[in-house]
């Protein structure tokens, strides 16, 4: 099975090429070279887990789509959209998945809902996640330029286990947030209730 990625167009209204053209539009060249790092990891950790390598590759490429835009425009969508209005006393690090999984749609056409709920949960994950979310979340987190304390242990634990990775990058970031006293948005922390294994 061939990692390379291949005809996005049956997932979206474009081809890879007019897709990747649309996001060096709204992304800076560090976020887009990210975006196409965690295009390939996850199709090999679709490959990994018996998932299917377009949907994965596809929902890796765009999953930062809306990570630059200003904040104005964030807010001005969260309203419009009627998201969760306790999002806006938090910044585009959260936003970006929830605007994102609306913005995937409308300016890339892509509507299956597995590419759109991996988008949506990249950041904080999901109490219950498919395969294409956990696939995403850990792409994300352990593309070939990740460098940070325990990114080792995390590909290990993934390489393992998808599930395991899973967790221990949730328990991560939890301990990374408390650490620096930063508030936790409640569907985060709801995941991690789901996600943490219970004694």
């Amino acid at each position: 099975m061939s990692l390379e990625p291949d005809h996005y167009e049956q997932y979206a209204a474009d081809s890879r090429a007019v897709i990747i053209s649309k996001l060096k539009k709204h992304l800076d060249k560090n976020r887009f070279d990210h975006c196409v790092r965690v295009e390939a990891t996850a199709r090999e950790l679709a490959a990994a887990n018996g998932a299917d390598q377009t949907i994965a590759g596809l929902a890796g490429l765009v999953h930062d789509y809306a990570k630059q835009r200003d904040v104005a425009e964030f807010q001005g969508l969260i309203r419009r959209f009627q998201l969760d209005p306790e999002l806006l006393k938090y910044s585009r690090a959260i936003w970006h998945g929830y605007v994102g999984y609306l913005l995937v749609q409308q300016e890339l056409g892509i509507n299956d809902i597995r590419i759109l709920n991996a988008v949506k949960y990249h950041t904080i994950a999901a109490p219950v996640m498919s395969v294409y979310d956990k696939i995403v979340y850990m792409a994300d987190y352990l593309e070939p330029n990740r460098s940070f304390s325990g990114v080792e242990m995390a590909r290990a634990k993934t390489q393992a286990s998808l599930d395991e990775g899973v967790v221990f990058q949730n328990q991560q970031t939890m301990t990374f947030l408390i650490e620096r006293g930063q508030a936790i948005y409640p569907a985060a922390l709801e995941a991690y209730n789901a996600l943490v294994p219970k004694s």
